[in-house]
């Protein structure tokens, strides 16, 4: 069985899951992450999945309830957690920028399903993700898949924001990208404060997006209502 061992106390836990506190601008994951293979991982978290419903009094032989703790195991090995595993990591191509198309691109809208590492409920919104060619493109698809990867872990909101852009400034071998993501935390709308209007904003601006131009431009796009009759 897991011990957690820590040096900080439980107010000081709490402070942090209650504001949202990142401490690493990378995921903290151990060195030995993947030494269980993928079936491993759903074998040992159906298991405590039972436990976990056995000890809130659930009838695990109810019908409704026998299959619950293996779709949880495989959502949160194979979906929901995805992205922890490096052999998901998306390998986009990118192209010669042969139309000399000199503008920023932005793309918006990419919707955002994420999880709060804190309480391990949903984050849901959208992403808006620009760059400026530096001679390459990316195919358009290719920025959802990186957004997605990223989201698919336990996350912090900044920490998701900043992976994106070094994602994409590593693609596109450029500084000149920005991201801006605008998400609902449902630890804060279902328990706590128990705020259902409330959304959080986190933005990374790389490269030219620094400069006060390019950066209200990028903002000004982001106004533009998308229509399709």
């Amino acid at each position: 069985m897991f011990e957690l061992r820590t040096n900080m106390n439980d107010e000081t836990i709490n402070e942090i899951g209650e504001n949202h506190i990142g401490t690493s601008a990378q995921n903290p994951i151990r060195a030995d992450a993947f030494d269980l293979s993928d079936q491993e991982k759903i074998d040992k978290i159906q298991e405590s999945v039972k436990d976990i419903l056995y000890t809130l009094g659930m009838d695990l032989t109810d019908d409704s309830l026998q299959g619950t703790p293996r779709r949880v195991a495989k959502a949160f090995v194979n979906e929901l957690f995805m992205g922890l595993n490096p052999k998901n990591k998306p390998k986009p191509s990118t192209f010669e920028n042969n139309y000399n198309y000199g503008e920023m691109l932005v793309e918006k809208n990419i919707v955002v399903y994420s999880t709060c590492e804190h309480h391990l409920l949903p984050i849901i919104g959208r992403a808006h993700v620009a760059y400026i060619s530096n001679g390459r493109v990316i195919g358009l698809s290719k920025m959802n898949r990186i957004v997605e990867y990223f989201s698919k872990r336990p996350q912090v909101q900044e920490r998701l924001t900043m992976q994106v852009v070094q994602a994409m400034q590593e693609v596109l071998d450029t500084q000149d990208v920005a991201c801006v993501i605008d998400a609902k935390h449902l630890c804060v709308n279902s328990r706590g404060i128990k705020d259902i209007e409330s959304s959080t904003i986190t933005a990374e601006f790389g490269g030219k997006f620094k400069e006060a131009a390019t950066k209200s431009e990028f903002l000004d796009y982001l106004k533009l209502e998308t229509k399709f009759e």
